[in-house]
């Protein structure tokens, strides 16, 4: 991006005017831009799936839990809710090689590869 923003400064000679400059260096920063927002989403989306997984052993454990319930009985579905928790985050840490290895393949094929839903 900063060569090829060197490049429009550069080749001020050819386009003199301001913003003829200022539209070329804002094209250049396009590709990083996309890479950006690719990033973004993809982090995004795996926060999504973590929180939803945590979500889901909330509901549970809440689901389990009887109206009368004593202090025993709390710290069991307590204990419940966080070994499904740590399974969750264990289950995401696990994706995250894939993960890293699918962004930077997408990363390194270019901006336009770099679409998403």
């Amino acid at each position: 991006m900063h060569s090829c923003a060197v490049r429009c400064c550069d080749d001020q000679r050819k386009q003199p005017r301001m913003d003829n400059v200022q539209s070329c260096i804002d094209d250049c920063a396009i590709p990083l831009l996309k890479a950006q927002d690719y990033m973004q989403h993809e982090l995004g989306r795996f926060q999504i799936q973590l929180q939803r997984c945590v979500m889901q052993c909330n509901d549970d454990a809440r689901s389990l839990i009887p109206n009368n319930t004593n202090e025993a009985d709390m710290a069991r579905f307590r204990n419940q809710f966080e070994r499904c928790t740590i399974q969750c985050v264990d289950k995401h840490i696990n994706l995250l090689p894939n993960m890293m290895r699918a962004m930077k393949s997408v990363l390194a094929t270019g901006p336009n590869a770099m679409r998403h839903a």
